[in-house]
């Protein structure tokens, strides 16, 4: 009869063993997609950026395409009013505003690349380090680093 009790409560304990198990896996799976697409949208964003970089960029080139003619023409003829320059002030302009959008776009691009779940990562290697010892590691950073919570393994680190 304590032999049936015992063997019921081994057969519960592994069925909650399995079903926390599955749960944690199944965290760990949100967790990666939600990085996921974090860092996709990160991407994105640093691609549209430097969509409208480039497009700044070429119309700086038209508009410095058309003061050139206007300059070339200016010094060809004694007729001219200056208007070249304005179009190279605008031309001037637009090459900064395209130089801001690619600088923010490399900036946007840096964040999300590569795209890995790295917190989903760290927390896989937390659980596999509580598995394989008898204490819980404690994360210490935001790096990946962990700290054992054993002072031998703790000792044996600092070596």
């Amino acid at each position: 009869m304590a032999d049936d009790r015992s063997t019921s409560e081994i057969g519960r304990a592994i069925q909650e063993v399995s079903e926390r198990a599955s749960l944690l896996v199944r965290e760990e799976i949100e967790l990666a997609k939600a990085e996921m697409t974090e860092k996709v949208t990160k991407l994105v964003k640093g691609a549209v950026v430097g969509l409208v970089a480039g497009i700044f960029a070429v119309a700086a080139l038209v508009y410095l395409l058309h003061s050139l003619s206007w300059g070339i023409f200016a010094l060809v003829s004694d007729d001219i009013n200056f208007v070249w320059v304005g179009y190279l002030i605008v031309g001037g302009l637009l090459l900064v505003l395209g130089g801001l959008a690619g600088f923010l776009a490399a900036r946007f691009m840096k964040g999300g690349v590569p795209p890995t779940p790295v917190m989903a990562i760290e927390e896989a290697q937390l659980i596999k380090q509580t598995v394989q010892t008898s204490r819980p590691a404690r994360p210490i950073g935001a790096g990946g680093s962990t700290e054992s919570s054993d002072p031998a393994v703790r000792a044996e680190a600092r070596r």
